[in-house]
Parts: C-alpha cells; structure tokens; sequence
C-alpha cells in the first residue's frame, strides 16, 4: 500500500514538472517570437491559411512557417504645387499659382489594410514617394477639372467649394486610401511675365489683366487726384484758419507782454532803488565789520610775532642750555683725562726717579767693582801676568756670551713687544670697527627715530633719513674694514721686521761665538745683516705704504662720491622740504655734528693718553738694556726732555685751537705729521714706533667742519724719547 502510494506521488511530480516545463517553454516561445508593433504600423502575418492574418497591436509570427510584413497606415501628406506656366487656368482663362495639400490614410481594418497591400504591396504603400507618384497625376488631373470650372476671382471667395469639389471629383476609388481632407496652402494670380503670349489661353488672360488693371489704375489716379485736392483745399483752409488765430494770438501776446514789462520796469525800478538803499547800508556795515577785523588781525598778527619770538628766544635759550652743558660735559671730560694724563705722568715720572736710583746704585756698585779689580791688578800685574792673560780671554769669551745672550734677549724681547703690538694693533682695530659699527647702528636707531617722529610732516623727510642711516651705517663699516685692514698690514709688517731682526741678531750671536774675540768683524756682520734688514723692511715698507696709500686713495676716491652723492640727494630733499623743517633739520644736524665731534676729541685724548704710556714705558724698557754703563746724566737727561717735550706738546697741542677756522689741520693728518716728526727725532729704531702708534691713532679723515684735534698730536714723551732714542741708538751701534 505504502509503494503505490509512492508510485502515484512519483507519476503526480512528473506530470506536474512536465506541464511547468512545458509553461516554460511555452512562456520562452511567446517572449521569443512575440511581435508588437507601434502605432500607425499594421502587422501583416503570412502562414500557412489563404488568407494573410493583419494585427495593429502585435502578434506571434514564429519561424520558417510564419512571414512577417510592416506597412505604414498612418497620415500621409501630398503636396502639388502649380506655379509660372504650369499654373492652374481658371474659367475665365486666368492662371492661378495655386499649392494644394492632400491627406490620405489607410482605414484600421484587415480588409482596407489586404486590400492596399494587394493593390500596391507593403513597401510602396509605407514609403510617402511611391505614394505621390502613385496619385499625383489623380489629383493634379481632379485640381485642373475643378479648376477650370471656376472664375479665378471665384477661387478667393469660393474657397470650400473648391475643397468640395475637388473631393468630388477625386472620389473613393484610392485603392485603399482614403481621402481624409484637401487643404489650399498657396493661390495668388501668376504673374504677366510669367505668361505666353503665343498661347490663346494665356493671351486672353493677358488682355483680361490688362483690361482690369488699366480700368482699375483710371479708376484709382481719378481717386488719388480727387482726393489729393480735397487733401490740399482742406489744408488751405485750415491754414487760413491757423494764421488768423495766430495773428490774433500774436497781438495778445504783443499787447500783454507790453503791460508785463511796464509793471516790471515800474517794480524793477522800485526794487533798484531798495536794493541800492539796502546795498549803501550793507556796504556801510561791511566797511565797519572790515575795520574791526583788520584791527583784531593786526592785534593778532602782534601777538603771534610776540609769541614766536618768545617761542624763539625760549628755543634759543634751551639750545644754548643744551649747548652749555654739552660743553661743560666736554670740559669736565677732558678735565678729568687731563688729570689721569698728569697722575699717570706723576707715576712715570716715579718710576723715573726710582730707575735712575737703581742706575745710580749700580754705576757706585760697578765703580767700586772697578776700582777694586784696578788694585788687584796693579798689585799682582807682574807676578800673574799670565793668569792675567788667561782671565783677560775668559772675561773677553764671557763678554762674549754676555752680549750674545744679551742681544738673544734682546731679539726675544723685540719679537714678543712686535708680537705684543701686533695683538694691540688688531685690538685696536677691532676696538675701532666695533665702535664705527656702533656709531652707525646708533645713527641709524637715530634716523630710524627721527623717521618716526617726522612720519606725520612728509614721506620724503623719512626717506631721506633712512637713505642717510643707510650711507653712514655703510661708510662706517667700509671705514672700519679699512682701518683694520690696514693696522692688520701694518702689525703684520712689524711682527717680519721684529722676526728679521730677531734672525740677524741671531746670525751675529752664532758669528760672535765662532770668531771669538774678533770684534771688528763681529760689527762688521752685524752692521751687514742689519744694513740687509733693514733693506728687506724699507722695500716691505715701500710695498704696504703703497699698498696702503692705493687702498687709502681708492676709500677716498669712493668715499667722495659716495658724500657726493649723498649730498646731492640731501640737499635735494633739503630742498623739497619746508623752510621750518629745513630749519630744524640743519639744527639736529649741527647737534649730531657737535655730538661727534665731542666723541672724536675724547677718543682722541683717550688714545693720545694710551700712546704715551706705551712709548715711554718702551723707552723707560730699553734705555733699562741699553745704557747700563752710564754715569750719572741718564735721569737728568729724562727729565729734561720729557719737560722740552711737555711743553712742546702743549703749545702744539693749544696752537690749533688758537688758530683761526681758516688754519685748521684734519686730525689724521695732524696725527700723521707728529707720528713722522717723532719718528725723525727717534732715528731708525723708533720710526717704526711712530708709524705705528701714529696709524693706531689715525682714524680716516672727518668732514672738513670738524675741528682740530692736533692738540693730543705731539706725546711729551715722544719727544725726550725722540733723543734718548737718537742717543741711544749711537750707543747700541758702538762696539
């Protein structure tokens, strides 16, 4: 029971899934071979019946037994368009330029839809060509028919009658087609050119066209001209008319503006004569008003003069209070150098004393030594002669080594005071770059400043400030470079002057220790190698000095175009600037210019003060080497020159400032010329001194307003040291 159950379940699945597959299949086919069509479009299927089948929605046209055919049943439009000789003749033998729009369809029915594609086949009846040529000479024959049956004056006013008739005519026999409707799009008259005259029909239509236009063109000249004179009578009239109004209208206005002028020259007059009573009045006034206001401006143009020249002599006043104390500070400046100048003089001046103490005690020392070893001598001349001889040579070889080792030191000592002023130098030149770069960024805070301060008066007046921080700041660096590059040359040239003789002291120490005794030819060599020195240092100082004079010409030449330029441009700008503005501009340039020349006169003393420390102190050094023989006039002789060389120095130094403006000396040149005058009085050893300390204090040449600063030119101890020096050297040179 259990199987058959299962059986039937089995057979009841294999039907069911037979009869979906064949849904399914049935579904694909439809979905395959299905066919809808578009409206206006009839589908025409050709089985395997006598009788095609046609659809309008679609149908199933399956392959191989089934052929399916589209054919076009919408609206078809022909035109027939008749023009120029082809136009259409009407009754009266009048051609008409006449276009003519027919509407044809195929009715929705299986029979009319057969039936044209039967009579005409399926391609030709969809395609609107086939079809014109198909009925066009139907309906052109139906348009001529109707045509000539009616007058062409008939066609414009009989226009649905025409359509009427041509319908008429054409009928229903369209194989298929129906005629929907007939339009008349286009119906003028041919024109005369167009017509031949050698045609009957047109000739007569030609005499017809010129019968009714002639009769028309009488008929419209007889109108115009009827017309033309009404137009002009009328216009004659009315101009009569217009003048007699006008002349009316002219006299009134005549008449009126008549009386209007005589009440105006009546009320004119009386006005005039107000206005000229009301005018002596107001100038009465006026006159009075402009006396009180030229008294109170005159009161007032009083007291701004009185203000302004109190304002000026309070300016004045608090300028000379500046002035004052600005000069005061100076003084008291210069005062308390002047006082560290005599307490240092004071100290060297003990010092002086306490060397020529030491000299004094050693020359007693050497004397009694002296006088001792001349007793020895004579008491045991005869009986020691030979140890004599032998302490004669040794004391001539330890004198030797004496001077060898002296000079050695010597040289050494040399070399380190080069090395020493070698480092000052560069000191001193960096000392003075970094004061010229302060100097400028202090001109330029300065320029900076005054640029603010002086933004509200003018842009030109800030300008010009920046461009002349700019130019100082420059030139105070280039300034600057200059000097350390020169101090730097300098020094350099001094350290291998220092180091050559350090070498030729040397080379005469060796030629000492080997020759012995020979005196003669040990000065012989030194004098030789020092003549080579001193040889090699005049061309190294030939080569800086030109070196150095090329540099300072070119700074120079550079630097007067760049003042020159910057003058042009300052006085440029001075001259676009205000008289008051002008004025306060040359006033804050007077006080900078006092301000640095202030700063110039101390930096002047400071160095002037620090030059003579060094030289004396130099020279206080070597007469200590050099004279160790002396006997007793070495402090007298200090002392009288250093007081010659005060005294010179102060009636040098106060010269300058009793000369006139028209005798004043640059500080470097002034500092140059007693650099040279002292070198000259110190002789070859100490030129070279000179020119150093004369470079070390010689800054670049200032504006040619500055003062003179040669006071602190001549060192007192120069001067003493300048012949001790001279002395000195004569002594080193003996044997």
């Amino acid at each position: 029971m259990n199987m058959s159950n299962m059986e039937w379940y089995i057979v009841a699945g294999v039907v069911i899934g037979s009869v979906f597959v064949v849904i399914l299949g049935l579904f694909a086919l439809v979905k395959a071979f299905y066919i809808k069509v578009p409206q206006g479009t009839a589908l025409i299927i050709n089985d395997t019946t006598s009788q095609p089948k046609v659809k309008f929605t679609g149908g199933l046209v399956l392959p191989v037994i089934h052929k399916k055919e589209f054919m076009q049943i919408s609206l078809l439009t022909l035109e027939i368009d008749r023009r120029g000789k082809e136009g259409l003749i009407c009754r009266d033998n009048m051609r008409a330029d006449i276009t003519v729009a027919f509407y044809l369809r195929v009715n929705e029915t299986a029979e009319d839809v057969l039936k044209v594609a039967k009579a005409i086949g399926v391609d030709r009846a969809s395609d609107k060509t086939a079809v014109n040529e198909l009925f066009n000479a139907k309906f052109s024959e139906a348009l001529k028919t109707v045509g000539k049956q009616i007058e062409f004056v008939k066609l414009f006013e009989n226009r649905q009658d025409f359509r009427d008739q041509i319908i008429h005519v054409i009928g229903n026999d369209l194989n298929g087609y129906v005629l929907e409707d007939v339009a008349i799009d286009y119906l003028e008259q041919t024109p005369k050119s167009s017509l031949d005259p050698n045609n009957i029909l047109d000739a007569e239509g030609i005499r017809k066209i010129t019968e009714l236009t002639a009769n028309q063109n009488i008929v419209t000249n007889e109108l115009e001209r009827n017309s033309d004179l009404a137009i002009t009578k009328k216009n004659v009239e009315t101009k009569e008319a217009m003048l007699a109004l006008e002349r009316q209208q002219a006299d009134a206005e005549a008449r009126q503006k008549r009386e209007i002028a005589t009440i105006q020259a009546r009320e004119q007059a009386e006005t005039q004569k107000v206005q000229e009573e009301e005018r002596l009045k107001a100038e009465q006034a006026r006159i009075q008003t402009q006396e009180q206001l030229d008294i109170r401006e005159e009161n007032r143009q009083r007291e701004v003069a009185v203000a302004q020249q109190n304002r000026e002599r309070a300016v004045v006043i608090e300028v000379e209070k500046v002035t004052r104390a600005k000069e005061l500070e100076i003084v008291a400046r210069q005062r308390e150098v002047e006082l560290q100048r005599i307490e240092k003089e004071k100290a060297i001046e003990v010092e002086k004393a306490n060397i020529a103490n030491v000299v004094r005690e050693r020359v007693v020392v050497e004397k009694s030594v002296a006088q001792e070893e001349e007793r020895i001598k004579e008491v045991r001349v005869v009986s020691e002669a030979e140890r004599m001889k032998q302490v004669t040579v040794l004391t001539a070889q330890a004198q030797a080594e004496e001077d060898m080792v002296r000079q050695v030191k010597k040289a050494e000592a040399e070399e380190a005071s080069s090395r020493h002023k070698a480092v000052e130098v560069t000191t001193m030149a960096q000392a003075e770059l970094e004061a010229a770069s302060k100097t400028a960024e202090a001109k330029k805070k300065l320029a900076e400043a005054i640029e603010v301060e002086r933004a509200a008066p003018g842009l030109a007046d800030a300008k010009v400030r920046e461009v002349t921080a700019a130019a100082l700041e420059k030139e105070g660096l280039a300034q600057a470079r200059v000097i350390a590059e020169k101090l730097m040359a300098e020094a350099k040239g001094h350290q291998e002057k220092g180091l050559a003789e350090a070498r030729v002291i040397e080379a005469t120490a060796d030629a000492n220790e080997k020759q012995g005794l020979a005196d003669a030819k040990v000065l012989e060599e030194r004098l030789l190698a020092q003549a080579r020195g001193e040889a090699q240092v005049g061309a190294t100082k030939a080569t800086v000095t030109r070196d150095v004079g090329m540099s300072e010409a070119d700074v120079l030449r550079d630097k007067l175009f760049a003042e020159a330029k910057g003058l042009t441009e300052k006085f440029t700008a001075l001259a676009s600037l205000s008289d008051q503005a002008r004025s306060h501009e040359e006033f804050r340039m007077q006080l900078e210019k006092n301000f640095e020349q202030a700063l110039a006169a101390i930096e002047a003393n400071k160095s002037v003060a620090k030059d003579q420390s060094e030289v004396l102190s130099a020279a206080l050094s070597k007469a200590n080497d050099r004279h160790r023989g002396w006997r007793g006039s070495l402090l007298r002789q200090l002392r009288q020159g250093a007081v010659r060389g005060q005294g010179r120095g102060r009636r040098g130094g106060q010269e300058p400032h009793r000369a006139g403006p028209d005798q004043q000396v640059p500080q470097w040149q002034g500092r140059r010329i007693a650099a040279e005058r002292a070198g000259r009085r110190q002789g070859p050893a100490a030129h070279a001194e000179g020119r150093l300390n004369g470079a070390a204090a010689r800054p670049l040449p200032p504006p040619a307003a500055q003062p003179p600063a040669s006071a602190f030119l001549r060192p007192p101890a120069c001067q003493s040291a300048g012949r001790g020096g001279r002395e000195w050297s004569l002594t080193r040179e003996s044997p």
